[in-house]
């Protein structure tokens, strides 16, 4: 059994994931549209080109995505984070400093009395990640 975070997000998740492998080093998967997909038909013509269903795939690990469907507004994301293991402190630094780019922290990465980094911030998109390093490889 495997539980996968889904992010659904309001008209940027193109972007997001785009920005998400970049930052991560992550793999990103196929970007599916809504456009041509059954049960679509009658959405708005500036809806059809956004996101569907895509993935970063980080280690045995899967985060997915989507844009929301117009008729299902999405609000924003409140009460979780993406929670990041890294295996470096030299990758927190790197993956915690792009993440964090035109977003805002909210705890600094730093050492922790369980990690030798670990830090919160919100990403440009509105998701929230804790970058979490144990110990350094």
């Amino acid at each position: 059994m495997n539980v996968n975070p889904y992010l659904i997000l309001n008209g940027t998740c193109e972007a997001a994931f785009t920005f998400y492998a970049q930052a991560t080093g992550g793999t990103l998967g196929p970007m599916m549209r809504f456009d041509g997909a059954e049960g679509c038909e009658n959405m708005p013509a500036e809806h059809r080109q956004k996101i569907m269903h895509t993935n970063i795939t980080f280690g045995q690990t899967v985060l997915m995505g989507s844009d929301n469907h117009p008729d299902y507004p999405c609000e924003a994301i409140k009460g979780f984070s993406v929670s990041l293991s890294v295996d470096s402190i030299a990758d927190a630094e790197r993956i915690f400093a792009a993440l964090s780019d035109g977003g805002q922290v909210n705890m600094p990465l730093a050492q922790t009395f369980w990690a030798v980094r670990f830090g919160m911030l919100v990403d440009k998109f509105g998701v929230p990640w804790m970058i979490n390093c144990e110990k350094d490889a």
